[in-house]
C-alpha cells in the first residue's frame, strides 16, 4: 500500500507541474496506467478518452485512448468502433507493447509512456529495469507496419527514484494532415 501511495503521490506531483504550461481553458485528454490508474483522470481535472473527434482549421482527427492494458480493461475494437474508415487515428496506449495489436487495427499514431525510457541506461548493457509490456518499444520513434510509434521517457520514476542517461522528457508534436 504504501508504494502504491508513493507513486500516485508522484504522479500528482508531475501531473500538477506540467499543468501550469497548458492554459486551464485547454481540455486535457489522457489514458491511465500505473499509479494514474489508481488516482483516475478527473483527479486532475482531465478527461478520460475514448474516441472523441478534434477538428482544428477544417482539418478532423479522431483521438481514441485505452486504458490500462495490464489491468485488463483495454478493449480496442470497442474504443475504435464507430470510426469512420479512411480518417486519422491517434491512439493513447500507456503501454507501448501494445502496438504489435495496435497496427492490426486502422490506427496512424499511437502515443505511449510505461517504460520511463528505460530509466536507468548504462552504455553497452541493456536496460536494467522494464516493466511488462514496455520493453520492446522503450523510448522514441517507429514504425509498426503502417503504424507510427511514438514511446515518451516521461517525468517520472518507478521502483528507484533516479534517472541515468535518460532524461525526463516532455514532447510537444505537430501534426499535419497528409499531402495525399
Amino acid at each position: 500500500m504504501h508504494v502504491r501511495g508513493h507513486a500516485c503521490a508522484v504522479a500528482e506531483r508531475s501531473f500538477r507541474r506540467l499543468r501550469i504550461f497548458v492554459d486551464p481553458a485547454i481540455v486535457a485528454f489522457l489514458v491511465v496506467g500505473g499509479a494514474w490508474y489508481l488516482l483516475g483522470a478527473s483527479h486532475w481535472g482531465a478527461r478520460f478518452v475514448d474516441a472523441h473527434t478534434i477538428e482544428v482549421n477544417g482539418a478532423r482527427f479522431w483521438l481514441a485512448g485505452v486504458n490500462d492494458v495490464l489491468g485488463g480493461t483495454a478493449n480496442l475494437g470497442t474504443t475504435l468502433q464507430g470510426i469512420a474508415g479512411g480518417d486519422a487515428t491517434v491512439l493513447l496506449a500507456h503501454e507501448p507493447d501494445y502496438a504489435d495489436r495496435v497496427a492490426t487495427f486502422p490506427v496512424d499514431l499511437q502515443l505511449s509512456g510505461h517504460s520511463h525510457g528505460g530509466q536507468i541506461r548504462i552504455p553497452l548493457l541493456l536496460n536494467l529495469y522494464l516493466p511488462e509490456l514496455g520493453r520492446k518499444y522503450v523510448w522514441g520513434l517507429y514504425k509498426i507496419g503502417g503504424l507510427t510509434l511514438y514511446t515518451n521517457a516521461g517525468l517520472g520514476t518507478v521502483n528507484l527514484p533516479i534517472r541515468l542517461n535518460c532524461p525526463p522528457e516532455i514532447t510537444l508534436l505537430t501534426l499535419r494532415r497528409s499531402a495525399i
